[in-house]
């Protein structure tokens, strides 16, 4: 009833054209601890970055009456998930001791191959995968969790997602049961640059460049050991975003194993630009094209110059580290996969050989759509981003796809 009550005064707030006010972190915590019955949200401090994103998302990101609905509902949801985690600790104090040994982690540029070749990886029988639907409800079946929790539920939102933005089909296809990346699991502590992909956030995107990420991958870890039960087996995880993070990664996962993914940074940097606008529309009164293009420039620059930083640096022993070329996993992913579990040690079993080539089969690009982008829509230069990206490109030895510049 009191969630009802809340939407109607949005509708109503919405159609006067007034603003609300944004909802602090004691309201929802005190809201998800009302609805679940729980009281105990486990470690780590996640109230003060809520407050932030709270903030963030009211005074900076432009929200339409969608978009404020659906914040409130994911926050509330991460909060609900982490009151359900903690009752599980509470149950089996075992559950934090579980290792998490030798994860294998894919990261890169955006629209590099990661989507590609953690699809490719995740075939292995012998390794674990997280799960959109997983990330999204770890425990479907606790009574917090709320009828219906589960892969079809969240398939049912992504598809009506998908009706809201339906170019986004053709450039990240995904389902309730496809591979998921990791921002789904460091959002649970509210110190996650997933959200500053599909919202406008500067300064909460500000606060977490100066607050870090070690708690973040406290908490994926953490997720992981819930997920993995007794079973110890091998995690697969992806993400772009880990390339902003790997102190924190390399602190929490000292063992882990880390898959660059490189291309050319002019068939990325507008294909970003495009998904990121495309994800944003849905829940802001207006995006500008404009400021996209200058965020992805801004940001995806650092990237480049933290892997360049990172391999000068021999941040990890070269025995943890394997680089992957786009050309060359689009090519033959086979090969490319192979190349990885031989550098890693790993056995290229028959099975897993076999699921590789049927994957392949299915989907030889991964299943992307054939999309076309211009850089002008943006406000970049190809020129000038060619220039920006000439030491990445050198450093990693990456072919030139885009010739316009």
């Amino acid at each position: 009833m009191a969630e009802t009550r809340w939407i109607q005064d949005e509708t109503r707030l919405a159609a006067m054209g007034s603003p609300r006010r944004a909802p602090s972190a004691a309201d929802l915590m005190a809201q998800a601890r009302r609805a679940t019955g729980l009281e105990d949200f486990g470690t780590g401090d996640v109230e003060e970055g809520l407050d932030r994103l709270q903030y963030a998302y009211h005074a900076e990101a432009n929200l339409n009456l969608f978009g404020r609905l659906a914040t409130r509902w994911d926050n509330l949801r991460l909060l609900k998930n982490l009151l359900i985690l903690r009752d599980h600790e509470r149950a089996d104090s075992r559950i934090l001791t579980r290792p998490v040994e030798q994860p294998i982690f894919v990261l890169g540029m955006p629209r590099s191959g990661t989507t590609f070749l953690h699809g490719l990886l995740a075939e292995d029988p012998a390794s674990r995968v997280l799960r959109c639907w997983q990330a999204i409800h770890p425990y479907p079946d606790h009574p917090a969790a709320g009828r219906g929790a589960g892969p079809d539920s969240v398939q049912r939102s992504f598809s009506f997602f998908n009706w809201l933005a339906p170019e986004l089909r053709s450039l990240h296809p995904f389902d309730a049961r496809s591979p998921q990346e990791c921002t789904e699991l460091t959002g649970h502590s509210f110190q996650s640059l997933r959200f500053d992909t599909t919202y406008n956030v500067p300064s909460y995107r500000r606060w977490l460049s100066q607050k870090g990420h070690l708690d973040a991958y406290r908490q994926h870890r953490r997720f992981l050991q819930h997920l993995q039960g007794e079973s110890g087996a091998r995690w697969v995880l992806k993400s772009p975003d880990h390339v902003f993070a790997m102190e924190a990664l390399r602190t929490v996962y000292p063992d882990a194993r880390i898959v660059f993914a490189h291309r050319d940074p002019l068939k990325v940097l507008p294909s970003v630009a495009r998904l990121t606008e495309v994800l944003r529309r849905p829940f802001a009164r207006r995006v500008d094209p404009l400021d996209v293009g200058r965020q992805i420039v801004r940001d995806w620059s650092v990237g480049a110059q933290k892997m360049i930083d990172a391999h000068v640096g021999s941040f990890w022993p070269a025995n943890q580290v394997f680089h992957v070329r786009y050309r060359g996993l689009t090519a033959d992913p086979v090969k490319t996969v192979g190349a990885i579990y031989e550098h890693f040690g790993l056995e290229f079993t028959p099975a897993f050989r076999a699921r590789l080539d049927a994957a392949v089969s299915l989907k030889p690009d991964g299943g992307y759509g054939r999309n076309i982008y211009r850089f002008e829509d943006f406000g970049l230069d190809p020129r000038e981003e060619r220039m920006r990206y000439h030491d990445y490109m050198a450093c990693f030895d990456i072919e030139t796809e885009f010739a316009g510049a």
